[in-house]
């Protein structure tokens, strides 16, 4: 049985049309075209990377890539605070968390952040061929079911920063957040900056008002990422990190909000609470 071309242009224009027509179809649709568009940017450029492992660079092709996509789809973003960043030393950068759209957020960070790297756990680096790709941009990866593990993983997150000044992304609520509230840290990047004796650079990215995952609604938005003053960590102990980590949220939750409402604005979007 063959399908003719003014059947396959049938169903392309159906497909169209129930996409244009249904904020459900082309949320998803737009979703998928992403996590399409990332996994080829990041794997796309494996040869050239093969030439300079663990190498930050690496990823600076499949973020600017990502960033241009991310324009396509709706989902832009302007970065402040760049006078904030330290080249000439390490760091662990904190960042809420969102969305799998938080990548293009990774992907404007990444350039101008310095040594940059990010922590994911050990079965990432088993998606062949996605976790060779982020092995060769330096990703470390983390067996979160072995305490021995994740202990080593502290200790040489904390010689990369102070060795090769590396600026180590987490998210530090450790999952997706949406509400008006950043969801709970976890101490584990705490303990690295700890460990370390680094700095803290806190980044806060605008709530996603464009982006609604119950309703499944995915327009378009202009979004803030805003890159905040340095903590120092020097001088802190284990003992400290309650404090500490009370500290930067508070800090953080306050520019959350603000950005938030500015972003509203500038989006030119009224929500009722």
């Amino acid at each position: 049985m063959t399908t003719s071309n003014g059947e396959l242009l049938g169903l392309a224009f159906m497909a169209f049309f129930i996409i244009t027509l249904s904020s459900t179809a082309r949320y998803y649709f737009k979703f998928f075209c992403f996590i399409a568009f990332s996994v080829v940017c990041a794997v796309g450029p494996v040869p050239l990377m093969l030439f300079r492992p663990r190498d930050y660079r690496n990823a600076l092709i499949p973020a600017y890539l990502c960033i241009g996509f991310g324009k396509m789809l709706g989902a832009s973003f302007t970065v402040r605070g760049k006078e904030n960043i330290q080249r000439n030393h390490g760091g662990v950068v904190l960042m809420n968390h969102q969305s799998a759209l938080d990548l293009i957020v990774l992907a404007e960070l990444w350039p101008i952040m310095g040594r940059s790297t990010v922590v994911a756990k050990k079965e990432v680096l088993y998606m062949f061929p996605f976790g060779l790709a982020c092995w060769l941009w330096g990703t470390l990866f983390i067996d979160r079911q072995n305490r021995d593990s994740a202990k080593s993983v502290i200790n040489k997150e904390a010689k990369a920063i102070n060795e090769k000044q590396a600026k180590l992304l987490f998210f530090p609520e450790g999952t997706r957040g949406n509400g008006d509230r950043l969801l709970p840290f976890k101490k584990g990047s705490f303990h690295v900056a700890v460990e370390s004796q680094a700095f803290i650079q806190p980044v806060v990215i605008s709530k996603y008002h464009f982006l609604k995952s119950n309703a499944k609604i995915f327009n378009r938005g202009q979004n803030i990422i805003k890159i905040l003053p340095e903590v120092p960590c020097a001088g802190l102990t284990k003992d400290d990190i309650p404090e500490l980590m009370e500290r930067v949220q508070k800090m953080m939750q306050r520019e959350y909000e603000q950005l938030s409402e500015e972003s509203l604005s500038i989006n030119n979007i009224s929500e009722v609470h």
